[in-house]
């Protein structure tokens, strides 16, 4: 009676299992597929693996509500994974990046760092906007008086004459109003204590102009090196930027590429319009002058890049040129939109170079087949030969 008790346990432990590890790997594959998908002609229905797994899922068009507009997979075309919405939008071309650009953004107000501490006249040590004032807020206004840089809010706060100040502020998309009261330090001068950034610059890399003369780079946003949210900016431009040195990528240690930003209005080559999650995005100078030197490239759909060979076009000298890579996975419904793809340096030059993918690079646009499937975006800090990618189809529709 107990053998028998036992085997029954056995077998309903097996059985569990078996439930378990099937409803797992129906929820990876469904995982993997993703909510929406674009296409180029009316009626197709795309693979997505691309290798053995695609004799495995069926692919059929959705008819009964919107014939030509979703896509249903399967498993062995009997357990249902996802119904994927399909649009259809025309085949693309854009030129190719691939330069260094300098980047000088200005925020949208004054953003709030951190706050700090005053020593007042009397020796007393306070904190006049502790908890009143956040990290990643922006100051817009003083008093009514607008404010767009660190040195007008000092000076509006410099003028309270001891008495309290309001504060508009714009606060996870959301306008408030606060009042703060400044303190006289030992030099006379009133203080809030509110450690500000208005502006940021820094080095990347083009990815493409279309040809209305939008361009689009990075891959990523721009985010603040201290609260680590992403800039609201009020405007930016985009220079001429030139690589003069590189600092090697090694395990651990992200690598850099070292180079002159040209401040000048002979060397603006656009206006930054909008820093967003996938990128910066903008109007390029004197098109179409600035593209009569680079190629135009059709633009891929993401489920159609493939594991395997694929090249990156970054400038790590004196020009722009290719450089073998290989795509080593995809994600296409990965929360993270611009670390879609993981990638890896395989040239031989370029790793003797660089070590591989370092910051600067990102945005480097990454062919393969002929067409432009997309981006680099970030480093893998542990092994800088690898790092993310982004679907260039993912930097497009949010520019448009």
């Amino acid at each position: 009676m107990n053998v028998r008790k036992y085997r029954r346990f056995v077998c309903v432990l097996l059985v569990l299992a078996v439930i378990g590890f099937g409803a797992g790997a129906w929820s990876v594959l469904r995982g993997m597929i993703p909510e929406e998908i674009q296409v180029s002609e009316e009626g197709e229905i795309p693979s997505l693996f691309h290798n053995v797994m695609d004799h495995f899922i069926e692919k059929n068009p959705v008819t009964e509500e919107a014939p030509g507009k979703a896509v249903s997979y399967s498993l062995f075309g009997r357990i249902p994974l996802k119904t994927v919405s399909v649009s259809v939008v025309p085949r693309r071309s854009v030129f190719l990046g691939g330069t260094p650009i300098g980047i000088y953004m200005e925020t949208e107000g004054v953003l709030v760092i951190e706050t700090g501490t005053i020593t007042a006249g009397d020796g007393k040590v306070c904190c006049p906007a502790e908890n009143i004032v956040q990290s990643g807020d922006y100051i817009q206004a003083v008093n009514g008086e607008t404010v767009s840089t660190k040195e007008e809010l000092v000076a509006c706060i410099s003028k309270c004459g001891g008495s309290s100040v309001v504060l508009d502020v714009k606060r996870g998309g959301e306008a408030i109003r606060l009042r703060v009261n400044p303190v006289q330090n030992d030099k006379g001068e009133y203080k809030a204590g509110i450690w500000v950034r208005n502006d940021t610059q820094g080095i990347g890399t083009l990815t493409y102009v279309d040809q209305e003369g939008r361009f689009g780079a990075l891959g990523h946003g721009i985010s603040d090196i201290d609260t680590g949210e992403l800039l609201c900016i009020s405007d930016g431009v985009l220079y001429d930027a030139e690589v003069v040195s590189v600092i090697r990528g090694e395990q651990g240690i992200p690598g850099e590429l070292s180079g002159i930003i040209h401040y000048s209005e002979g060397y603006q080559i656009g206006v930054i319009s909008d820093n967003l999650e996938n990128g910066i995005y903008g109007t390029v100078s004197g098109f179409p002058s600035m593209i009569q030197n680079r190629e135009m490239y059709e633009v891929a759909h993401k489920q159609e890049v493939e594991l395997g060979p694929a090249t990156m076009y970054s400038t790590v000298g004196d020009t722009c040129r290719p450089y073998q890579i290989e795509i080593r996975e995809i994600r296409l419904n990965g929360k993270d939109v611009n670390k879609g793809m993981i990638v890896e340096v395989t040239d031989e030059e370029l790793l003797a170079l660089t070590g591989g993918i370092v910051q600067g690079m990102s945005g480097s646009p990454i062919i393969q087949d002929g067409k432009l499937v997309g981006a680099v975006t970030h480093v893998l800090v542990n092994d800088p030969t690898r790092g993310y990618g982004i679907f260039i189809e993912n930097m497009l529709d949010v520019a448009e």
